[in-house]
């Protein structure tokens, strides 16, 4: 008897100017969780669009239970009882949370569509796998870390067998990535076989039976994890050692570049405010971090300090100038960079090329443009300076469209863009999302090499060890309110974890200094 439940055989899969997956041989056995590790445009992605039927491969097989199967569309996927859980998310904004999770499944009623008992159900695996949501709520009214939960609980909506996890802890808690981790045992255990994209190798370490690795597009090879460690894996995912430690020299802060006093900032659609008398200040050459769990208020804050979004009452400075209402085109010219949570509605214009979203921000300068016509010539000899510096990985250079780049090289894309610009404050939100080990360590070294620079940083992270090891300053935010400020040099995870609990909260005052 074959005890593979799905195999993939000798997959191939071509986009112009790339080799997305070079003769990929994948097996999955019944009731394993099997994980996927790459570098960012490794092909993992590709490869698994390929099992749900998004992509159709050159040449190769798939088998389900030993037959040949043809996958066309994901309805055909669904059928064979294939889930995915995408990187990207794929919901409809202007619809709820259960609309969007019943979609494609509902049941009707002489043409009525019959909520009540896939709203039951929707709740049970809420409160069965630790992952409540508000069923009523609208997409676009909720934070990345929500959207992701509404991803999971669709798959698991309709009870597939083969579940696929495409870097699904990107946007989670600490405590949340633990849950999900006991829950996909849960699932093997119950006979379910996982197919678990990360770029975390802690998380496979901790949760994967076996592990493939993947690199430029080819099989690396296929391992048990009891039988490596994390500098192997590190080791056969970037074909070189990786270092893990983040050296930082000692603060020599200066004078503060951004000084936030008294902030509020309201809800959407209600009048309770997500940002709560906010009061802090980040100097010259300092790394102030903000840990907290998702949706405490620090997708608000951001926005008001980078002029997505209004301020209710307070006051924003970069360094004696307000700029409490001031564009974000005259904020970006005051030095501020900005490293947004969702790079696809903030950081990216999708149907752009990559060229063209490495000078967004800069587009109108006069080394791009001339009497009102761009200069293509010198946008994309820039492009190609930043592709090569940040290692991005893209089949056609500048002239890749960008929505056909993996979401780590996207996000490379980003960082690039506004580390080139030189800022005297980078706001940097969740900066390494989905990025592999060789491309975090590059990061952190950028990151912190604006902070020798004299660069002031406040980083937003809901890795909490990102938080405490590249930070000079923590601060924790909850419900909206700033109840800690601890020197990252004696933070520990236990400490910060019940301030960002609410268990926990310091006195503060108007400069959220620790009052003695």
């Amino acid at each position: 008897m074959n005890d593979y439940v799905i195999e993939m055989l000798n997959i191939t899969k071509k986009f112009p100017g790339i080799v997305a997956n070079d003769d990929i041989t994948l097996q999955l056995r019944k009731g394993e969780i099997h994980a996927l590790l790459g570098e960012n445009g490794a092909g993992k992605s590709t490869l698994m669009s390929v099992l749900f039927g998004l992509y159709q491969p050159e040449s190769g097989t798939i088998k389900k239970d030993g037959k040949v199967v043809r996958i066309s569309n994901p309805n055909d996927a669904n059928r064979l009882h294939i889930g995915m859980v995408h990187q990207h998310f794929k919901l409809v904004e202007v619809f709820t949370v259960l609309d969007n999770i019943i979609l494609g499944a509902e049941q009707t009623c002489r043409g009525i569509l019959q909520k009540r008992d896939a709203r039951k159900k929707v709740l049970e695996l809420c409160d069965r796998y630790g992952l409540q949501v508000d069923p009523d709520a609208l997409i676009e009214d909720i934070g990345v870390g929500m959207q992701q939960r509404v991803e999971i609980l669709k798959m698991l909506f309709r009870d597939n067998e083969i579940l696929i996890f495409d870097e699904p802890t990107a946007v989670l808690t600490p405590q949340e990535i633990d849950e999900l981790m006991q829950s996909m045992r849960n699932f093997a255990r119950e006979g379910k076989s996982i197919l678990f994209i990360t770029h975390k190798l802690n998380e496979i370490m901790a949760v994967a039976d076996r592990v493939t690795v993947l690199r430029k597009g080819k099989g690396i090879g296929t391992v048990d994890v009891a039988d490596t460690t994390v500098d192997e894996l590190a080791e056969m995912m970037v074909g070189r050692k990786v270092n893990f430690s983040i050296e930082k020299s000692a603060l020599h802060a200066g004078e503060a570049v951004l000084r936030v006093q008294n902030l509020f900032v309201a809800g959407k659609n209600s009048g309770k405010n997500k940002v709560n008398d906010v009061s802090f200040s980040v100097r010259r050459g300092e790394i102030v971090g903000i840990a907290g769990i998702d949706g405490n208020g620090q997708t608000e804050l951001v926005h008001a300090l980078t002029g997505l979004e209004a301020a209710t009452r307070g006051h924003i400075f970069i360094g004696e100038r307000e700029i409490t209402t001031a564009t974000v085109r005259e904020r970006n010219n005051m030095g501020l960079s900005h490293i947004p949570e969702d790079r696809h509605k903030h950081g990216l214009v999708l149907d752009y090329s990559l060229a063209e979203n490495l000078v967004l921000k800069s587009y109108f300068d006069p080394d791009y443009q001339r009497a009102g016509f761009l200069r293509f010539d010198e946008i994309y000899r820039h492009a190609d300076q930043l592709i090569d510096r940040f290692d991005i990985r893209c089949g056609q250079g500048g002239l890749t469209p960008t929505k056909s780049m993996s979401g780590g090289n996207q996000q490379k894309a980003i960082v690039a863009r506004e580390l080139d610009l030189k800022p005297s404050l980078l706001i940097a939100v969740q900066p390494t999302r989905g990025l592999d080990v060789g491309a975090i360590e590059y990061i952190h070294r950028q990151i912190l090499a604006a902070r020798e620079a004299g660069c002031a940083v406040l980083l937003v992270s809901l890795e909490l060890d990102e938080v405490m090891s590249l930070s000079d300053h923590i601060l924790v935010i909850h419900d909206g309110e700033l109840v800690a400020n601890v020197d990252a040099k004696y933070a520990t995870a236990q400490e910060l974890g019940l301030y960002m609990s609410g268990a926990s909260k310091q006195t503060m005052n108007s400069e959220c200094e620790v009052e003695a």
